[in-house]
């Protein structure tokens, strides 16, 4: 079992990030099509909104774990970076569907189909959303930088060592007393 240290961000797993993807999208528009008595939506969802989904999901997704860490967006919120992404994906995904929507009807075995006329709605709106919660999900799994300003990681003046940030406790028996250092007096300016 993988254990994380307390605090930690939660881990990013592709596989569960893709088949969220896939699932929500396809549960809850074909629950709406099915309540509304839409055949043609129940279809779209386990076909299109679903799948461009889990595509958008997958290959974003993987995109992102390769990132380094320190090689992220310009240090950009989380939530500006998830709308980013979502932004960009839903004008990808709205290209691809006018695209399909103007060339698969030519095709003889599509052209009584309603399907390739949903394309410019269910392509950008499924890659929005599984963009901007894959984005979402990756941001958050990453450690936050902290600032190295004038003060060290753990927010003491650089010139004290580590050791003098913790605590002086008293010494369990048969061991030696902690060591503690002794701060430097500050320089005086004259």
């Amino acid at each position: 079992m993988n254990r994380r240290t307390p605090g930690a961000p939660p881990p990013f797993v592709l596989w569960r990030e893709v088949l969220v993807a896939y699932a929500m999208p396809a549960l809850t528009a074909g629950a709406a099509g099915a309540i509304t008595h839409q055949p043609e939506l129940v279809a779209a969802a386990l076909t299109t909104i679903g799948g461009t989904s889990a595509l958008v999901a997958a290959a974003l997704g993987a995109a992102l774990r390769r990132r380094p860490l320190r090689t992220r967006p310009a240090r950009a919120p989380r939530a500006v970076a998830a709308a980013a992404a979502g932004l960009a994906a839903a004008a990808l995904g709205l290209a691809v569907g006018l695209a399909g929507a103007h060339g698969l009807p030519h095709l003889p075995a599509l052209s009584d189909s309603p399907w390739p006329g949903r394309l410019p709605v269910d392509l950008p709106v499924s890659s929005a959303i599984a963009a901007t919660i894959t984005t979402w999900h990756w941001r958050g799994s990453r450690r936050q930088p902290r600032p190295q300003g004038a003060h060290g990681a753990h927010g003491a003046p650089r010139h004290l060592p580590s050791a003098a940030l913790r605590p002086a406790t008293a010494a369990r028996p048969g061991t030696e007393p902690p060591h503690v250092t002794e701060p430097r007096p500050e320089r005086q300016s004259p």
